[in-house]
């Protein structure tokens, strides 16, 4: 069925009594976008932020009085928080259809794929991670996941045991494991992401100890080769002793979730323990790679 959306401009301070009015109106959902490209990159373990300014968008029915909308928002105390109020029809068409189409299958590397669970691989020989794109837990396409996806495809994992440290969605665990590293561990500290992660698992075929996945506090503490997080910038910071206690001598870590502006801060830190490589960049985003000094 067709629907009609309203839009508008307010200010995070408004945002929940004017929400809480369209819903009553007969609003049967919203959504909030950033107005002004204020990126919230780190908020704190379930924090739901919002932006300082933002556009609201209401879905009503097609057979809304819209002018009758209007009106009401219009002789409220605070409508002036309501900037430029406009009605728009959506099209009707199969929204799910829509935005399942919109993801395709992604390759990293040379063996690597990424493929929606309803596309056929490309390369059915290649190593293809079978993904729902749901939640925003990492489906590959950001530049974080795929500068880590990157050197998984070109590192030799065969064998090697690895800590995904911040696992999301468990894409590069389960790229780990598929590339055929063994001893794999997942953590992270939001329970859903650990549902997520073994639901991947499952689509993937993977047996349900091939990767270890649980809340740091329920990991056995131990050294691996190959530690990968893609956390952000202040985790990766405030952690720096932690995550780097859990590479092995002469193994290798790999961060990501940089900022280009953030890398030199980020790499200076880990410098303490490992040999730092130069970044690699990948469009405002940065990997950073480093060899574990032998312990003496």
């Amino acid at each position: 069925m067709p629907w009609l959306q309203l839009k508008f401009g307010t200010e995070q301070e408004h945002v929940d009594q004017v929400s809480d009015y369209l819903m009553e109106l007969g609003a049967v959902s919203l959504t909030y976008e950033d107005a002004e490209d204020n990126p919230i990159l780190e908020p704190l373990p379930g924090e739901t932020p919002l932006w300082q300014a933002l556009i609201v968008s209401a879905l009503f029915d097609a057979e809304t009085d819209t002018q009758h909308i209007i009106d009401l928002l219009a002789y409220q105390p605070w409508q002036s928080c309501v900037q430029s109020p406009r009605f728009e029809q959506l099209e009707d068409k199969d929204w799910e259809r829509a935005w399942m189409d919109n993801f395709h299958p992604i390759s990293f590397g040379q063996r690597l794929w990424i493929v929606p669970s309803w596309h056929q691989p490309p390369e059915p020989d290649a190593v293809n991670i079978m993904l729902d794109p749901g939640l925003a837990f990492g489906t590959g396409t950001h530049p974080t996941t795929a500068l880590c996806l990157q050197w998984l495809d070109g590192f030799d994992v065969n064998g090697l045991s690895v800590l995904d440290y911040g696992c999301g969605s468990g894409i590069l665990a389960i790229a780990a494991a598929l590339l055929g590293a063994k001893d794999i561990t997942a953590i992270d500290i939001d329970p859903q992401a650990l549902t997520a992660t073994r639901d991947n698992m499952t689509r993937n075929q993977l047996p349900p100890d091939a990767i270890t996945v649980g809340l740091p506090d329920a990991i056995e503490a131990k050294q691996y080769p190959i530690v990968i997080a893609n956390i952000l910038a202040g985790p990766l910071k405030e952690l720096s002793s932690s995550i780097a206690g859990q590479v092995a001598p002469g193994g290798h870590i790999v961060l990501s979730g940089l900022l280009a502006e953030q890398a030199e801060e980020i790499s200076q830190c880990y410098s303490k323990w490992f040999n730092m490589q130069p970044p690699v960049q990948k469009d405002d985003w940065i990997r950073l790679v480093g060899i574990k000094r032998e312990e003496h």
